[in-house]
């Protein structure tokens, strides 16, 4: 039997290896170690097939010493360049490609086309026997020419194949390379975006790149009510700004595919949402289209999951496939998913507001507080500092008018005009949809405190705003509460904390709250005083109440004054509480708690001075304590929940012990 050559030439030895351990099962195998001992071995051994790296796989390379006779066999990790060399091939040669995968073993695919390329050389080299037998023979001639015509057909439609492979080659090169221009534009954009709308104005590239019909890019954020979530900063192609912000948010912990993504780093790509638990609420209700397929990647910084980018609906043609995204889609939407990453890092938006460059919550406090600890004692007794916080008055009326897109207009705008107004020292943040928490240094007193606050409302109050005329007052304002830090604290051996400023930014909501003429519970009653009804206004907390006085200013702020009364230590710690209402029984947690009472998180506001019986888990204890309600308060613009504040009842002996131990377990943790 013959023996069936195969000349090897690849630059990595083991893979050179591999190709040995396949073919040698079946052919003989050789390998050149370089160019220079090719010429020679082609020579001293008659080939059948050529198996070649794509680095050196060019026509150019082999035209002088390989034979027609030779099937060729390009082996390579990169699509583009085994495109390139194939084309260079005359067409004559039998040409087949094998692409490398990390993930694919390459023993299957290189037995079966070997297989091929020797089956095709064997033809043509039976075709050149049948020649030469025809010159010296006449016999049989027609059983040879049947033969002949047999052969001849063979190659002919071998022939066709080629060509039809080769058109085919060609055409995917094209697309490759067009495919190739708009992801290094996307990147491009994504590296020159020097603000948050230059950034997200990626959006539609990718869309069109990827065939999807909408597109979700979330961040990473934490906060006491909700924990970790996921907050978009564009859902289904719009930026996500206003009060409606909350149910678009995904917790972590939720079942819910833009949070598998981010809680697990998974990569999700599903067309079959039928039985999938993660098709949430979020995704029925509030998409522009029906889903119907998904393909979520987490944004990953420096082995950091910071986000997550999600695209919907892959179509063709203006019509969903049923097949979803391709595994190309996704390796794709993975590599630009690093770039977003990175780009998001530069813009830092972990610290900064997308919408309006100021400070998010987290970092504000975080700043806040190094700015404190870092001073000398000497330097805190000298000086004070405020919390102030601002709200836009009117705001919903303004949205619901003009429109969102308005509305975030309106938000920057206003950003750059309380950039503005404050000192080089004092810090700024976003604290919500439309307030904002200012830290005031190097303020003597409240008195300080409030006319600096109130040149900010002043320059609110004078600059122009789209619109405005549309507001009532035909102007558009901002009213402020005001507080300064206590002077025990700031002195205190032990330094300021997250739930210190925290209490602070509650005491500027009060405030706040009588600034915009709004009746609750926490305000006193103010004997010859009106309520504030036409907002605009700066209101100042203060906790002594022995020194009461009304001031006014010129530039129109009120001092109230209110009573805080604290009998006992608070613990900030957040545990599960379960509490009757009606027939059924709800599940909640709480944020802080004491020996007094304790504050707690409702769906509904509870009813102030009712009776109400509680369970807390503590530790590994749950204990029924009896209570009555004191407030009840909405937890914030964005938030459906409500704070309530509730006072402890008839404590025994029991009550009072498992409330010591738990306290104890706490402040043991905080050591530790």
């Amino acid at each position: 039997m013959t023996q069936v050559n195969i000349l090897v030439f690849v630059t990595s030895v083991e893979q050179a290896l591999k190709i040995v351990r396949v073919s040698e099962r079946e052919y003989h195998p050789i390998v050149a170690n370089s160019a220079e001992e090719i010429p020679g071995l082609i020579n001293n051994f008659d080939f059948w097939a050529l198996l070649v790296d794509s680095s050196y796989a060019s026509f150019e390379k082999w035209k002088d010493c390989l034979k027609p006779d030779c099937s060729v066999i390009i082996v390579g990790r990169e699509e583009a360049e085994i495109y390139q060399n194939l084309l260079t091939w005359p067409v004559e040669y039998n040409l087949d490609y094998i692409l490398e995968k990390n993930d694919t073993p390459l023993e299957p695919i290189l037995s079966l086309i070997l297989k091929r390329a020797i089956h095709f050389s064997r033809v043509k080299r039976e075709w050149a026997q049948l020649q030469q037998s025809i010159a010296l023979s006449s016999t049989n001639t027609r059983q040879v020419y049947k033969e002949i015509l047999e052969i001849k057909n063979l190659i002919n439609e071998n022939y066709l194949r080629e060509l039809e492979k080769r058109i085919s080659i060609e055409a995917r090169y094209l697309w490759f390379q067009k495919e190739r221009e708009k992801i290094e534009n996307i990147i491009r954009k994504i590296y020159s975006a020097n603000d948050v709308s230059s950034l997200l104005g990626i959006v539609p590239d990718i869309k069109d790149l990827l065939q999807a019909e909408g597109m979700t890019i979330y961040l990473i954020e934490d906060s006491e009510t909700l924990g970790q979530h996921l907050k978009p900063i564009i859902w289904d192609d719009t930026f996500i700004t206003h009060t409606e912000t909350f149910k678009y948010v995904a917790k972590l912990d939720a079942p819910d595919f833009a949070a598998a993504a981010a809680k697990y780093g998974q990569e999700i790509n599903i067309s079959d949402l039928t039985y999938d638990k993660r098709f949430s609420l979020r995704y029925q209700h509030n998409l522009k289209a029906p889903l119907k397929s998904i393909l979520a990647v987490p944004i990953i910084y420096e082995n950091e999951i910071i986000g997550v980018v999600e695209l919907y609906n892959k179509y063709l043609l203006g019509t969903p496939l049923s097949e979803g995204f391709s595994q190309e889609d996704q390796q794709i939407l993975r590599g630009l998913s690093e770039h977003i990453g990175i780009a998001m890092t530069k813009l830092n938006l972990i610290q900064y507001d997308p919408l309006t460059g100021l400070l998010r919550g987290d970092p504000f406090f975080e700043k806040v507080l190094q700015k404190i600890n870092s001073l000398s004692k000497r330097k805190k007794e000298e000086d004070s500092f405020a919390m102030v916080m601002g709200d836009v008055d009117w705001f919903k009326n303004y949205n619901d008018r003009n429109g969102h897109e308005a509305g975030n207009r309106l938000l920057q705008d206003l950003a750059s005009v309380l950039r503005q107004s404050v000192r080089d020292e004092d810090l700024i943040c976003r604290y919500g949809g439309e307030e904002f928490l200012f830290f005031l240094s190097g303020v003597s007193d409240l008195d300080e405190a409030c006319q600096l606050t109130d040149r900010i409302r002043k320059n609110v109050e004078d600059h122009y705003f789209p619109y405005e005329e549309s507001q009532p007052k035909n102007n558009l304002t901002m009213s402020f509460g005001v507080t300064v830090f206590p002077r025990k604290k700031l002195t205190s051996a032990e330094p300021l904390t997250k739930e210190d400023l925290k209490h602070l930014v509650h005491e500027c909501d009060l405030a706040l709250a009588e600034a915009k003429g709004k009746e609750t519970w926490r305000l006193p009653s103010s004997e010859g005083h009106e309520k504030p009804s036409n907002k605009n206004k700066v209101v100042a907390y203060s906790r002594d109440f022995e020194k009461e006085s009304q001031l006014r200013s010129a530039g129109g702020y009120q001092e109230k004054l209110y009573r805080e009364k604290r009998h006992f230590q608070r613990y900030y710690a957040s545990t599960i509480l379960m509490y009757r209402e009606g027939e059924q029984l709800k599940v909640s947690k709480i944020i802080n708690l004491s020996l007094g009472g304790v504050r707690m998180i409702s769906e509904k506001p509870l009813l102030a001075s009712s009776p109400l019986e509680v369970i807390l888990v503590l530790g590994k204890s749950a204990q029924p304590f009896q209570g009555e309600v004191v407030y009840s308060e909405r937890a914030g613009t964005d938030s459906p929940n409500y704070y309530n504040g509730l006072k402890f009842k008839n404590l025994t002996p029991e009550n009072f012990e498992v409330l010591e131990k738990y306290f104890e377990e706490i402040q043991k943790d905080k050591i530790n």
